[in-house]
């Protein structure tokens, strides 16, 4: 896989991002976009919660999520859910 790593900015937040040249597809931190889109002070919790909500609801949505490392804002790379962009 062909990756470049980029970091987009959403309303003053940071939104990591993973182009995949051989697929030509972005993907994008559901957790960063959880972040944006509800405020909250902890994402990552608020992803996890959600998602196993979804989860005992029988999302398919929830079940098929891929996850990629992605670098975290101490320098870390960690598997992180994603979605296609």
């Amino acid at each position: 896989m062909t990756k470049t790593d980029a970091i987009k900015i959403f309303e003053d937040k940071k939104v990591r991002s993973v182009w995949d040249a051989d697929q030509e597809k972005w993907y994008i931190s559901i957790v960063d976009v959880v972040g944006v889109i509800t405020e909250s002070a902890n994402p990552n919790n608020y992803w996890k919660i959600l998602k196993n909500r979804l989860k005992k609801e029988g999302s398919e949505l929830v079940t098929n999520c891929n996850q990629l490392k992605m670098q975290s804002a101490a320098g870390k790379f960690y598997k992180t859910d994603v979605a296609e962009g």
